[in-house]
């Protein structure tokens, strides 16, 4: 970093930690999680246009954006918000997204005490739906960037584009198409963005993209209607044992996927080293780990930030919540492969039927999905160290280098189609119970969060040209 003025990085540090001190923080968050933005609910639309109209808009015209409301391209009723906050041509322009949806509320699961659409602070646990995903991470981002405009008397050094959607927890519907069409608009020199968790709750954390998703069916329909297991059993090839051989030459009885073509390239030597100080599931609550679980020589951080997962989510053969004596005609397994940048997965339904064919088995039909794509920026990339460099310099603390999430956002709309350098900072934690009753945020982590995105928004005002004119003069060599 060169020589900031450090009394004034660390006042606008102070001001972010004051928002959190006072109280107000929470108050804004408060407000953000009592709008029930549930998309996956249809009827909710118009609580997400509110959200748009009424919360965020509104707060960003305090700091200086315009911003527009865009109807969703995929004709669903999530509608999307672009702002911009421009200073000036020359300086660098950051992009970043959040997303303001969020899943069910499942307002009669939660414990006693507790509601989806309220904020209830227990100790450290800031309870609520969407506190962790995505409206604390954003409202911790927005937050941040307000101390730093007020720190820099209203002039950052940089120029902010922000996409912020409405549709993440249906897949992010019309997101790519909006983006490509706006590609003029969302140009930069840095994706930056907040979802997901840390590696654990203490530890500053940066991801560089995350793995891809491939859904895909196996489906054993050998005839028409079960036949009575005394009558007939013994004569008839059973669809369920047929269905659970071909899931065995898949993966074997220890996890290890089987299928060459479904396999990553090895591991690279920078991701070893970035993965080898991390460990997987070390928080209060996160299930303990099967350290024999998976691809034999690689560490269990190795296999889920590094490695493909081969999963069985669903297996249905017959009626397992009232079985009849019966041989049942059809039996069908959802599968899911995680898979990291290096994979062929476009061919995954060829190797799959060949792999099939190899091993004689002849009647499971395969049905593959679209698949949600890997990606991840170079760790070698010069807004990596800066990004890393700036968190320590604020927490003291050496920030964990995950390449990739093992979980999927839609990092792809940002690598690929707007081509810009992706930097994601959680400020969530694996145990958050997002997507389940009794989601919280830590007040902890908020509060570290808060400092570290405020050293982040100052240093890009700082360092934000050179780092990237350094990024254009090595890809020009």
């Amino acid at each position: 970093m060169h020589h900031p003025n450090h009394s004034t990085r660390e006042s606008a540090i102070s001001a972010a930690l004051e928002t959190f001190d006072s109280g107000r923080f929470l108050a804004d968050l408060n407000r953000r999680v009592s709008y029930r933005t549930e998309s996956q609910v249809e009827s909710s639309a118009s609580q997400l246009h509110a959200y748009l109209r009424d919360e965020i808009a509104p707060t960003l015209g305090r700091l200086g954006f315009t911003s527009r409301i865009v109807a969703n391209p995929a004709g669903v009723d999530a509608p999307i918000l672009l702002a911009e906050r421009i200073e000036g041509e020359g300086l660098p322009t950051v992009v970043t997204y959040a997303h303001g949806d969020v899943v069910r509320g499942y307002d009669d699961q939660w414990r006693q005490g507790l509601e989806p659409w309220k904020v209830v602070v227990e100790g450290d646990r800031w309870y609520g739906r969407g506190t962790a995903d995505n409206k604390g991470q954003h409202s911790i981002n927005i937050a941040a960037l307000e101390s730093v405009i007020a720190a820099r008397n209203g002039r950052v050094g940089f120029n902010i584009k922000l996409v912020f959607e409405t549709g993440e927890e249906i897949d992010s519907p019309g997101l790519g198409d909006l983006c490509a069409a706006e590609k003029d608009f969302l140009a930069g020199d840095l994706f930056f963005a907040s979802d997901g968790p840390r590696v654990a709750a203490d530890r500053p954390t940066i991801f560089l993209g995350s793995r891809g998703e491939l859904n895909f069916q196996l489906e054993v329909d050998l005839r028409d209607g079960a036949h009575h297991s005394g009558n007939w059993g013994g004569a008839l090839r059973n669809p369920a044992v047929v269905l659970s051989h071909a899931i065995a030459t898949l993966i074997d009885k220890d996890g290890r996927i089987l299928v060459k073509g479904l396999l990553p390239p090895p591991l690279s030597p920078a991701v070893r080293v970035a993965i080898s100080d991390l460990v997987l599931g070390g928080d209060e609550h996160a299930p303990a780990v099967d350290p024999s679980w998976g691809e034999p020589g690689l560490t269990p951080a190795e296999r889920v930030w590094a490695w493909n997962a081969l999963e069985v989510i669903a297996f249905k053969a017959g009626n397992p919540d009232a079985p009849v004596g019966a041989i049942p005609p059809t039996a069908r397994a959802h599968c899911q492969l995680r898979y990291v940048v290096g994979t062929d997965w476009e061919n995954a339904h060829r190797y799959l039927e060949e792999h099939f064919a190899a091993n004689g088995i002849s009647s499971v039909k395969v049905t593959v999905q679209p698949a949600g794509t890997a990606t991840r920026l170079d760790l070698n990339d010069p807004w990596v160290e800066w990004t890393l460099r700036s968190i320590e310099a604020t927490t003291g603390k050496k920030p964990a280098l995950l390449p990739n999430i093992g979980g999927t956002v839609p990092n792809a709309i940002f690598a690929e189609t707007l081509g810009l350098p992706t930097v994601w900072v959680p400020h969530s934690y694996a145990a958050c119970s997002q997507h389940a009753p009794n989601e919280h945020l830590l007040g902890s982590v908020a509060r570290e969060a808060l400092a570290v995105m405020a050293g982040i928004w100052w240093d890009l005002g700082d360092d934000g040209a050179d780092v990237a004119a350094s990024r254009k003069c090595r890809s020009a060599a």
